[in-house]
């Protein structure tokens, strides 16, 4: 069996390589939609470092996406199933250390072979299966979605019982999840939004209270908080969060940026605070968010506003329309329908 694999060779550059997979232990899958991460364009538009860019190029990029089972010789799977793949790949056991924070785990379209194939071969033990209710436009950014699921499940392990307020900076795609995920999670708790974009705090209709960064008030003290807004204005939201936590909080950090950021650690340590860092998410962290999307059915609903852009792909040129489409797009998801 030969199969097409998409690679991004150079930014805005993308060949096709051909690779055989493994058909007597790999589950044998078709993509039917993916969905564009920030990062897949970082590393399409070279926006990170030469060294990074040449020691992980060529790849194939794409590691939010749904599928369908073709063939899966250990018998896990039916043909015909609707799968979302794990991008995470874990080479080693440790007791301690998640798998998505091992130094030897591989990461599709971040040193490997993303998603962009014609044919995607993995273990079956990097499957989870898709609700048969859940859309499939939805389900293709099933990954991002398990980022916040797993960004809350480390919050329940570092912070203290009093949860009756939590505030989200950040108003896009990563502030939006995260936001409902603890809405599920903490029904009870105050959930404000801190954001910048009076039309996308217009999203958050389920929170109880959203407020512009530049007119908070001066009272308003929350017991936690999480940062999604990353890049350099993540130095901000930091010291914001900062200024309006109460003693002994813990702080969620989930922006990603490219340079050193810096925070008032003095009120970090007069406050006592607790400040901990999450990134990407492991096969527990999909299986639950699966289990949160089937018991809480109005948090798909809300889903659907992310839904941008779906761009059917036939090409590469389509490829490249796609990411096109997605640059443009300050907020939701641009979607690829793969018709390839």
């Amino acid at each position: 069996m030969i199969n097409q694999v998409y690679r991004l060779v150079s930014p805005g550059m993308i060949d096709v390589a051909c690779t055989e997979p493994d058909l007597t232990k790999s589950v044998i899958l078709r993509p039917e939609y993916m969905s564009i991460c920030k990062a897949d364009q970082r590393y399409y538009l070279g926006n990170r470092g030469k060294e990074a860019l040449a020691e992980k190029l060529p790849m194939a990029l794409i590691h939010e996406c749904c599928a369908r089972v073709i063939y899966d010789p250990t018998g896990h799977f039916k043909p015909g199933e609707i799968v979302v793949p794990v991008p995470n790949t874990p080479t080693e056991d440790d007791d301690v250390i998640a798998e998505n924070y091992r130094r030897t785990s591989h990461f599709c379209s971040s040193g490997y072979d993303g998603f962009l194939r014609d044919y995607i071969d993995i273990d079956y033990d990097r499957l989870v299966r898709v609700p048969t209710n859940l859309d499939l436009k939805i389900a293709s950014f099933t990954e991002l979605i398990s980022v916040a699921v797993h960004a809350v499940s480390r919050f329940e392990k570092f912070a203290h019982s009093r949860k009756d307020s939590i505030g989200v900076w950040g108003d896009g795609n990563v502030g939006f999840i995260t936001a409902l995920i603890l809405r599920a999670v903490y029904p009870e708790a105050k959930l404000c939004i801190f954001g910048t974009v009076p039309e996308k705090l217009s999203y958050f209709a389920f929170a109880d209270e959203t407020y512009h960064v530049d007119y908070i008030p001066a009272d308003l003290h929350i017991d936690h908080a999480f940062e999604c807004v990353g890049g350099e204005a993540s130095k901000h939201a930091i010291n914001q969060i900062i200024d309006h936590i109460n003693p002994e909080g813990s702080v969620g950090l989930m922006g990603v940026s490219e340079s050193l950021v810096g925070i008032n650690t003095r009120m970090v340590l007069e406050r006592g605070l607790n400040l901990f860092g999450s990134s990407r998410s492991g096969v527990k962290d999909f299986q639950k968010t699966m289990d949160i999307l089937s018991k809480n059915p109005d948090i798909p609903g809300y889903l659907e506003n992310l839904v941008g852009d779906v761009i059917e792909v036939r090409t590469i040129a389509d490829i490249h329309k796609a990411f096109a489409s997605d640059l443009s797009r300050n907020f939701g998801k641009t979607v690829i329908k793969w018709e390839k």
